[in-house]
């Protein structure tokens, strides 16, 4: 058994190699740019909602006030004619990145922290470069990517999506494992 405090290195080493990883995928590679439809006449939809001020948050349309709600003639009605939509809205400074970014740096290194502790728990000082990045790495990839695919589920996110960012988890999984094996404490 190794302590959580004595992998606090490969914790914070991993957290940064996915840091730039993800920098990588995402500002190089940009696979991610088709991940949002652009909304046919654009312009003229975000004139249209504007003047109802719509605070920050996640909505759905139409939405039933409970599981009754849904069997009303009304409700189907209102999906039949549609649009139906989930959606979020944004403040106006979704594009200031700094937040977001330390977001995900500090989600890196708490996903790195359940992988050190599960790794931990099951493998002593001195293990195997391999056993430590089977530990790591699949706890990692979990964290990272199993996560999604509710949304896919329930949500009706693409499935297109959901794969590329299982496919980032993965590469964050084998990233964070390799730093793991690197890093891992000798006695």
């Amino acid at each position: 058994m190794v302590s959580i405090v004595s992998l606090w290195l490969p914790i914070l080493v991993s957290a940064v190699f996915v840091f730039i990883v993800s920098s990588v995928i995402h500002m190089v590679l940009k696979y991610h740019n088709t991940d949002f439809k652009t909304v046919p006449n654009e312009d003229q939809v975000m004139a249209a909602l504007r003047p109802f001020n719509i605070p920050p948050g996640d909505y759905m349309m139409p939405r039933p006030a409970d599981a009754a709600a849904m069997k009303t003639p009304e409700f189907q009605a209102k999906c039949k004619q549609g649009p139906v939509i989930g959606m979020t809205v944004y403040s106006s400074e979704m594009f200031n990145m700094g937040p977001s970014l330390v977001m995900w740096f500090l989600f890196s290194v708490v996903v790195s922290v359940f992988a050190a502790y599960v790794a931990g728990r099951a493998l002593p000082a001195g293990a195997e470069y391999l056993a430590v990045f089977r530990f790591t790495g699949v706890t990692a990839f979990v964290g990272y990517a199993v996560a999604n695919w509710p949304n896919s589920i329930w949500y009706k996110r693409s499935w297109t999506t959901t794969l590329k960012n299982t496919f980032d988890g993965l590469v964050y999984g084998l990233v964070t494992a390799g730093a793991f094996g690197w890093l891992w404490p000798s006695s």
